[in-house]
């Protein structure tokens, strides 16, 4: 028997062959997801009060003059399709760079408060000062990245336990949910029915002219977080075990939760803290791809899949129309339950 490095060349090859059976599942798992992305993604534009051909959305798309269907698909289904992909995407890897950091499934930004300081902010915004979106949206990134920093230092204690960050954000969660109540038990009738249909997560408001800083969020940060991956995939080892590997852990992890919250930030912005797509979307790519994965890829599809998904069944499963907030919250609080149970009798990890 043929050893190299002390290692039975059987089990060298054994070796290499799970790790081809893992990177062709996770490439299959992939497309897949790209395909059910693209297919949802044309049922949108297509589907509605007014039917439209595959051939006629095309000459859309190409710029054709087509009576109807250049406004009805141009400019209302179209923006609407591409601000829940792009926001599915943000919640995706946003939810799955924590998760996967931390170690433990319920540390998904909506769970552990950041969600949820974005959304105070907006209120505060649209109730106190009356903003305009733009401006709402600047008070939703803001409210987020100082809702993740007052998280990261409060948890920070000699050192870095992702524990205590989940419990601390789910206290300062709580926290902001009372601040946004206070809030909406004194505004006026108008501007809680603003309020509201922004907290519930709602594409209705979707146009070309919001879509340009989600847009350009996702062009810029979105390659820098898939650049990190490997570094993603190996924290979760632990810090001392990535440390030994090569990677430079308070730097690459203080990187990966700016992207993250960066993401999350101007996905909420665009479309307000749309339920549980951010706490699902890991999970169920984990269990797709299979252990070991990188999972923001698959994640990021998985998150433009449940949005586009929910945001069809919103509009047209039931007699009256509701926003796709409604719909993926119905769908992850058992979903919640579920891992609460799970990570209770098995331990937290992806």
């Amino acid at each position: 028997m043929t050893l190299v490095s002390g290692i039975p060349s059987p089990a060298i090859a054994a070796i290499a062959a799970g790790r081809r059976r893992r990177h062709r599942r996770h490439a299959t798992a992939s497309i897949v997801l790209g395909v059910l992305v693209a297919v949802v993604f044309a049922l949108s534009l297509t589907i509605g009060n007014t039917f439209y051909t595959p051939s006629e959305v095309l000459g859309v798309l190409l710029g054709q003059p087509v009576p109807g269907a250049s406004f009805t698909v141009g400019e209302l289904r179209l923006p609407r399709a591409i601000t829940g992909a792009l926001a599915g995407v943000s919640f995706g890897i946003a939810g799955v760079t924590f998760q996967t950091m931390l170690r433990n499934p319920l540390a998904s930004p909506d769970i552990i408060g950041i969600s949820t300081g974005a959304s105070a902010a907006a209120v505060f915004g649209i109730v106190a000062l009356s903003l305009s979106d733009a401006a709402v949206s600047l008070f939703a990134l803001a409210g987020a990245l100082l809702t993740a920093l007052t998280i990261y230092l409060l948890s920070f204690k000699g050192g870095f336990a992702g524990t205590r960050l989940i419990l601390i954000g789910i206290g300062i969660a709580a926290m902001l949910q009372s601040v946004i109540s206070y809030q909406l038990s004194r505004a006026a009738d108008w501007d809680i029915q603003a309020a509201m249909q922004w907290l519930t997560g709602s594409l209705n408001s979707a146009s070309w002219e919001k879509l340009p800083p989600l847009l350009l969020a996702c062009l810029i940060i979105v390659p820098v977080m898939l650049s990190r991956q490997r570094s993603l995939s190996v924290l979760r080892l632990g810090d001392d075990s990535a440390a030994g590997l090569g990677v430079r852990v308070s730097a690459t992890r203080l990187a990966l939760i700016i992207g993250a919250v960066a993401l999350l930030a101007f996905a909420t912005a665009a479309a307000g803290p749309i339920a549980f797509v951010a706490f699902m979307a890991g999970p169920i790519a984990a269990r797709i791809t299979g252990p070991g994965a990188n999972l923001l890829v698959p994640s990021a599809l998985v998150g433009a899949l449940l949005v586009l998904v929910a945001d069809l069944v919103g509009q047209f499963a039931f007699e009256g129309r509701y926003p796709v907030g409604v719909v993926t919250g119905i769908l992850g609080a058992p979903y919640l339950i579920y891992l609460l149970i799970r990570t209770n009798r098995t331990g937290g990890s992806l």
